[in-house]
């Protein structure tokens, strides 16, 4: 696939709008969205041509109605924890001026990233975590997600769900419909009541 760059910070998916932070990731999963296309639904390509500044994502929500949306979504080609000197601002100040709620869609890796706790730093700015659990095996994890920082990449993804209860409203663990069996999903929701979050199988795109 020949990759197009652009600008695309801010983009709309099912009547949320959807933040586009950078393009840096600690994971190659196997299965990544961004491996087979370049865009999402009527966006153009989120392959960010370079990381954006506080200022340059704060001057795109002027270019959109904000009413129309019920959710803002961190969420984009990258991680958007490894941006996190932007996304906790940023976040502020939709708290601030547009009171709508706030999700942040991760692979939980974010305390490997920064290299300390992180879920702390989301209290009174995030309502909800969305993390990526894949699979309830860590070695298939490993084979599946690839991360940068090996095998304690499951242990810690685990931790960070756990940490973020403190500090999250909402903390949710995802696998996606159709990846794994049946005993693989029931292992999965055992894991997530263990850590006190929910679990929630999400449809494959």
């Amino acid at each position: 696939m020949s990759v197009r760059t652009s600008m695309t910070i801010l983009y709309e998916v099912h009547g949320n709008l959807y933040v586009n932070l950078t393009n840096k990731c600690p994971c190659a999963c196997t299965f990544c969205l961004r491996q087979e296309k370049d865009h999402m639904e009527e966006s153009d390509s989120l392959w960010l041509s370079h990381t954006p500044d506080l200022s340059e994502v704060l001057g795109e929500f002027e270019k959109f109605d904000m009413s129309k949306y019920r959710e803002v979504v961190f969420c984009g080609f990258g991680e958007p924890t490894e941006a996190l000197d932007v996304l906790l601002p940023t976040a502020a100040y939709i708290k601030e001026h547009f009171h709508l709620p706030i999700r942040v869609n991760t692979n939980g890796l974010g305390d490997l990233i920064h290299g300390k706790p992180i879920a702390p730093l989301f209290e009174g700015l995030i309502d909800t975590v969305s993390i990526s659990l894949n699979t309830p095996d860590p070695e298939r994890y490993f084979e599946l997600v690839r991360p940068r920082f090996g095998r304690q990449s499951f242990d810690a993804m685990l931790q960070f769900a756990k940490d973020c209860r403190n500090y999250v409203p909402n903390v949710v663990m995802t696998t996606v419909s159709t990846t794994l069996t049946k005993e693989e999903e029931e292992r999965c929701a055992a894991i997530c009541e263990e850590l006190g979050v929910n679990y929630r199988i999400r449809p494959f795109e």
